[in-house]
């Protein structure tokens, strides 16, 4: 996988407790048992402290994953790793919610709470 660093920049009201939501609508990944393509919508809700995610560098981390066979499960609790890692936030929620295959749907929420 083609590594993209994640980018922060300064919280410009850290005083402030406020929430971020993002929704990245056209995820995709491989299926490590099959190597097909798996879609999904990634949801990422934050209260940040000192830092805030740049979007842009946001983007290409997650296209770094368009190749990249992985569980759905390991794929979001490794998206709010790298996410906690790189801002520090108060409060974080990953949500995956994938595409239909094969009649199912599955949808995975991982959380982090600062303590």
């Amino acid at each position: 996988m083609e590594s993209f660093s994640l980018e922060t920049f300064p919280n410009p009201k850290p005083d402030r407790e406020y929430e971020i939501s993002i929704c990245c609508p056209e995820f995709t990944s491989v299926c490590p048992k099959t190597g097909m393509p798996d879609f999904g919508e990634i949801r990422i809700n934050y209260i940040p402290n000192k830092l805030c995610i740049e979007l842009k560098a946001l983007k290409y981390y997650l296209v770094g994953f368009r190749d990249q066979g992985i569980y759905y499960e390991s794929v979001t609790n490794t998206i709010l790793d790298d996410l906690v890692d790189a801002c520090a936030p108060r409060r974080m929620t990953v949500t995956g919610a994938f595409s239909a295959r094969g009649g199912i749907t599955t949808q995975i929420t991982a959380t982090y709470e600062q303590s």
